[in-house]
């Protein structure tokens, strides 16, 4: 799958601080990520530390927290890592399931989920 971006807006569980943002959409990232700055501007404060394994194989241990995430009309809150303050915005395979969206790699794209019936 080619690499894309997508705007979105992150706010704190407030709705109070909000920023649009241009995202890489990347379902091999369970967690969406974000720069630590942008989260403590936003005044998200992080809720646990956990430890993540990169993909060449080395583990880092990365704070979380919780924000709303809006794409277009659909509004979630997410869980978030708190990034390094110079790596890419990721909008990650948890982020995507939440706001009910899977990704078109032909058109590179974020399409809604078809539900089927119960």
């Amino acid at each position: 799958m080619g690499i894309f971006s997508q705007p979105i807006s992150i706010s704190d569980l407030t709705g109070q601080s909000s920023v649009e943002v241009e995202a890489v959409v990347d379902t091999g990232a369970f967690y969406s990520v974000l720069p630590s700055y942008l989260l403590q501007e936003l005044g998200v404060e992080p809720i646990d530390r956990i430890t993540f394994r990169l993909a060449d194989n080395q583990q880092i241990e990365m704070e979380i927290g919780h924000v709303w995430i809006t794409f277009e009309d659909r509004r979630r809150i997410t869980t978030v890592a708190f990034g390094s303050n110079t790596g890419q915005l990721l909008l990650g395979a948890f982020t995507l399931e939440g706001l009910e969206l899977a990704v078109d790699p032909q058109g590179q794209r974020l399409v809604p989920i078809e539900h089927l019936p119960v």
